[in-house]
């Protein structure tokens, strides 16, 4: 991972115009080549970015970042205070808590909570970003995600979109379809969810476990 924070203008231009005047900012080169402006707010979420495939051109005055679309995030450096490399190593994924683990193992059990014609192709999917909870097929045969949670947000949805598009590019899988599930969902999460075409479905843990009085509801 390359951090970089400096002080700099950056231009957008794709299926619509961005620019962000000169500030002082974060920039993050990722190791699967995506890279992210960051200020210091906005909580977790970059002023701009660019996902991969991408490929990054630098020059003197600063970067050209173009995707195979052909949208291009241009960065100038105004003033650099700081540009360091770091090797993260392979990250072990997300460890889910006892009880989103157990919703996971029972979903895989019961896929017919998540729609009709399932079928279990694994748990944990290995991927280069960490495991997909659930990979499975349905009816039609093709490929389907499902990221499990006990409540339903953004960051869930965040996580699941990075799922598929890195999924997407193996021929051997794509088109992968997202599944989006968890006891409670977050209105702003399933706004999100869905505008990125991801279903969500909202499970009840007890009809899970088997017991009668409830039934799981697919939205």
């Amino acid at each position: 991972m390359r951090l970089v924070i400096a002080t700099c203008e950056v231009e957008y231009a794709g299926r619509l115009s961005a620019r962000l005047p000169a500030a002082k900012r974060l920039i993050v080169v990722k190791a699967d080549g995506s890279v992210l402006v960051h200020s210091d707010g906005g909580s977790y979420k970059p002023l701009n970015w660019m996902s991969p495939p991408c490929w990054r051109t630098e020059g003197d005055a600063g970067w050209t970042v173009v995707n195979k679309a052909g949208e291009e995030l241009r960065i100038t450096f105004l003033d650099v205070e700081h540009d360091s490399d770091h090797e993260l190593g392979v990250d072990p994924g997300l460890v889910k808590d006892g009880v989103e683990a157990q919703l996971q193992a029972l979903l895989a059990e019961r896929l017919e909570a998540l729609g009709p014609g399932l079928t279990l192709i694994r748990r944990e999917f290995p991927t280069a970003i960490g495991p997909v909870d659930l990979l499975c097929r349905d009816s039609a045969n093709q490929v389907v995600a499902v990221e499990v949670k006990r409540v339903g947000e953004i960051d869930g949805v965040e996580q699941l979109t990075r799922y598929l598009e890195l999924l997407n590019r193996d021929p051997k899988l794509a088109p992968v379809a997202g599944v989006f599930a968890a006891q409670k969902i977050k209105p702003q999460a399933r706004v999100l969810a869905e505008d990125r075409g991801i279903r969500c479905v909202v499970v009840d843990y007890g009809w899970l476990q088997g017991q009668d009085d409830a039934e799981g509801k697919l939205f």
